[in-house]
């Protein structure tokens, strides 16, 4: 398996997290515009840096340095959760949604801590 991983494009753990970015994109389109530069832009970021932490970890040349950018990611991981929960709670986001997400979240804190156990 780890000769097939040229890059961190390869990474199912990266792979997944493009995904959360891109669930997270069309379910914020729908938010209030009131919340552009709130929740919107909050929420976009702790996604989005979820995939970029695990990116820049992979292209570190030290187990240690990756190892520090996966710590990030989880941080990123647990404030994006904190955000879902919150839009759910202002209405903005619908359960079911908010469900779906924490799902993905709580796979990707896992397939994370594995990973950094791994290293």
């Amino acid at each position: 398996m780890e000769g097939k991983i040229k890059n961190f494009k390869d990474l199912k753990i990266w792979q997944k997290a493009i995904k959360l970015v891109k669930v997270i994109y069309q379910i914020t389109d729908s938010f209030p515009p009131k919340e552009t530069y709130g929740i919107i832009s909050q929420i976009r970021r702790s996604a989005i840096s979820i995939p970029s932490n695990i990116a820049e970890g992979f292209m570190r040349k030290h187990n240690k340095e990756y190892k520090q950018f996966l710590h990030i990611a989880l941080g990123s991981l647990a404030e994006l959760e904190t955000q879902v929960i919150i839009s759910e709670e202002l209405g903005f986001m619908k359960n079911e949604q908010s469900v779906n997400i924490q799902s993905t979240i709580n796979e990707l804190n896992k397939m994370t801590m594995g990973l950094i156990k791994c290293l």
